[in-house]
């Protein structure tokens, strides 16, 4: 079960985790002191042009000034007001400095390098992404494929997008109506109305547009249908969470859930520990191994160790399982740390090429779940893996760590005589150079009791030869590898201090984060911007199934206009009311109970399957035929047929035993299906008493032959009036069949 954890307790992180059961498989975290600057619109001023790297430098409202390519400049500030025309070669005589232009950041600020913008702006929705001043981008994600792809292109032809802007349809956007789409096309061209309103309204430079917290982020990129639950520890940020998505995602509410136990959310699910091994150098693996990552300025390092996994057959088997289990947790610490650039991962030497493979796709298949763009290599000869990754946003490293004071990054320190040794060296050629009169040397205390006992004679053999006085001044405040020397010249040097008076004091700096906490931003012109109406609620009955959307294209609209019109017919024919007289006579004319029904079960099994529409079809059309071809007959009719039904049944039952009928059809007689009686029949006058021997000899006569007599006279009539309605039978069951059939297609 896939949860989303969101963590606001403490103001001063803000925690987003995703969950499967117990395992943590994405996260996110912003410190408001230092909010996520990634696609904010600001109104900047070009400070500075340099057509030698073909950028020019924005002052867009920060400390560094931003760097725009010239290939991210729009045609509207580019072109030339003369022809109209735009080039790059017009561009760097077009642009000036001072001119205003609204601008996007792409990357943040990282190191000393500024952020990098566009004047290309991108708005994210929750299904699509407008791009309002770039016509020839747009599209379909890459992630969507096969017919989905097919039928999103069908849609987008629907929508009403304005000429002069594109569109990107999210993976979010998979299985959404058009009228969801349209829905949150218009909510961003709300919005970017609102950016141009605003944009003229101040002079720059200025905050327009601010991204929204993490908590919307994540809302909006991650949060799908396979997430069941999200829990929300905190009474402010769930109600903000409770008002997104009545507006946004209406049938996602129920989902959202305030949790108010004493333990904290994510001990509950068990996940602090896993979040600490993204702060972590080494990763353990389930097998013993361990992957180890290393930074650099532009290139991440992952080397992976057996260590003490031994759980193979042999080394080839070792290898590859502690690779394959490597490949799951690199492709999870990536998402977990959000790291960016380049990769070389050194996987364990393998000898079999099946092998190499099998961590190649093991790895491709981890990473299929990243948002960001990825590419990946094959394992060299060297057993080496290249691959790159977009960043989406500040690795967590940026966002929570701080480079160590003491190794300044590095990871690893001199050790006491080192740094001695060094310094003793350093004041040999400080004294050797010309008008030095004292060098003055402040070393941690370890370093100064190193110098002052175990190179005490080296020093004053130093200030003999060179005729140059040193101090050696031990300070509490300086660690291991720092130190300190001053040169002082012979003609500066006057009243001598005291040695402990010229020991350092400590200073106090102030610390980066408490540097970025005292600046104050000012607020943006448009925060939290949300659409008008709710989103619309798709209907599940009319949702478009994959089955349904096969037979569409396969048949086209004509069986759904046919459907649609037998719907109405069978409306118009729902049964009504009926008064005392129909009822009357619909006891009379009511067929009698149908016997034996194992037999019809057994003979209707090769018979087409039947439901209710489908009996209520056949039931009509025997009624009509019945009503056309049976007229009611006279009360003397009706007492003729029933001294005679005898003799015509045995007439009837020979005729259809010689009649052929379609092999596994039931050749019982229905019974609406009576069959007609012979108008040139005539009731002979027989009597068939032996004791009554006082009727006339003209009268009396032997049953046999009067039976032959009326065989023959019914005979040929009952064949010619049952070969028609053999025939009907046979145009009822067709229909009957073709009906199921346009039935189980429609389903």
């Amino acid at each position: 079960m896939k949860r989303m954890l969101i963590n606001a307790t403490q103001p001063e992180e803000l925690r987003v985790a995703l969950v499967d059961g117990q395992k943590l498989y994405d996260f996110d975290i912003e410190i408001p002191s230092k909010e996520q600057k990634k696609s904010n619109v600001y109104k900047g001023i070009i400070t500075r042009v340099e057509p030698s790297l073909e950028a020019a430098f924005i002052n867009y409202g920060a400390e560094k000034h931003g760097f725009l390519p010239f290939k991210e400049i729009s045609p509207l500030y580019r072109s030339d007001p003369k022809t109209g025309k735009s080039s790059r070669a017009t561009t760097k005589d077009n642009i000036k400095e001072g001119q205003e232009v609204v601008v996007q950041i792409e990357k943040e600020e990282r190191g000393n390098k500024g952020a990098a913008l566009t004047t290309y702006i991108s708005l994210a929705g929750t299904y699509l992404v407008l791009m309002p001043n770039n016509p020839k981008a747009g599209g379909i994600s890459r992630r969507i494929e096969g017919d989905t792809r097919n039928e999103l292109r069908e849609i987008m032809n629907v929508l009403e997008i304005p000429d002069e802007m594109g569109m990107i349809i999210r993976t979010a956007g998979c299985g959404k109506s058009a009228e969801e789409l349209q829905w949150d096309l218009d909510y961003l061209l709300q919005l970017w109305q609102a950016i141009e309103r605003s944009g003229g309204e101040q002079k720059a430079p200025f905050l327009i547009f601010q991204e929204s917290n993490v908590i919307i982020r994540a809302l909006r990129d991650h949060l799908r249908s396979e997430i069941e639950e999200i829990l929300i520890d905190k009474e402010s940020a769930f109600k903000l969470v409770q008002t997104f998505l009545k507006q946004v995602m209406p049938h996602f509410l129920s989902r959202a859930k305030h949790y108010q136990d004493d333990v904290p959310l994510f001990s509950r699910y068990q996940i602090e520990s896993q979040i600490e091994t993204a702060y972590k150098r080494e990763v353990s693996l389930p097998s013993g191994g361990a992957i180890v990552i290393d930074y650099t300025e532009a290139l991440t390092s992952v080397d992976i160790n057996s260590a003490r996994a031994t759980k193979g057959n042999d080394i080839e088997e070792t290898a590859l399982n502690t690779n394959l289990e490597a490949a799951d947790e690199i492709a999870r610490q990536l998402r977990l740390r959000d790291l960016g650039g380049l990769f070389v991962i050194d996987f364990i030497d393998m000898l079999a090429n099946r092998n190499q493979r099998a961590v190649e796709i093991r790895l491709k298949d981890a990473l299929k779940i990243d948002r960001a763009r990825i590419q990946t290599s094959r394992i060299s000869r060297f057993g080496l893996l290249e691959m790159s990754r977009q960043r989406i946003r500040p690795s967590l490293g940026d966002s929570t760590q701080l480079s160590c004071p003491r190794c300044k990054g590095q990871g690893s320190i001199r050790n006491v005589e080192s740094v001695a040794l060094s310094v003793l060296r350093i004041i040999e050629e400080e004294a050797m150079k010309k008008g030095s009169g004292k060098i003055i040397a402040h070393l941690p205390i370890e370093s100064a009791t190193f110098l002052l006992n175990e190179k005490r004679s080296a020093i004053e053999e130093l200030e003999k030869r060179l005729k140059v006085g040193v101090v050696i001044l031990p300070s509490k405040h300086l660690e291991t590898p720092a130190y300190d020397i001053e040169r002082i010249k012979s003609k500066d040097a006057g009243d001598e201090k005291l040695s402990y008076v010229q020991v350092q004091t400590e200073e106090i700096a102030v610390p980066e984060f408490a540097k970025q906490t005292s600046q104050k931003t000012a607020p943006a012109a448009i925060k939290e911007f949300l659409p008008n109406m709710p989103a619309p609620v798709q209907n599940k009955k009319t949702s478009a199934s994959l089955i349904r959307r096969f037979w569409q294209k396969l048949l086209g609209d004509v069986e759904i206009t046919e459907t649609k019109a037998d719907t109405k017919v069978a409306e118009d024919k729902k049964p009504q009311e009926p008064t005392e007289t129909e009822t009357n006579t619909q006891r009379k004319n009511r067929p009698p109970r149908k016997r034996n029904n194992n037999r019809n079960q057994r003979n209707n099994r090769n018979k087409p399957e039947t439901t209710k529409e489908n009996t209520e079809i056949e039931k009509e059309i025997k009624a009509d035929n019945v009503n056309k071809n049976n007229n009611q007959p006279t009360k003397d009719k009706v007492e003729e047929n029933k001294e005679v039904k005898n003799n015509s049944d045995i007439g009837t039952e020979d005729v259809t035993e010689n009649k052929k009928r379609p092999s596994g059809q039931n050749r019982r007689r229905g019974p609406n299906r009576r069959k007609p009686r012979n108008p040139n029949y005539k009731k002979p006058e027989i009597d068939f008493s032996i004791d009554n021997e006082t009727n006339d000899s003209s009268a009396v006569a032997k049953p046999k032959k009067a039976q032959e007599k009326v065989d023959q006279k019914t005979e040929p009539n009952q064949v010619d009036k049952l070969a028609p309605e053999v025939k009907k039978d046979k145009a009822i069951e067709k229909q009957v069949i073709e009906a199921t059939a346009t039935k189980n297609q429609e389903s």
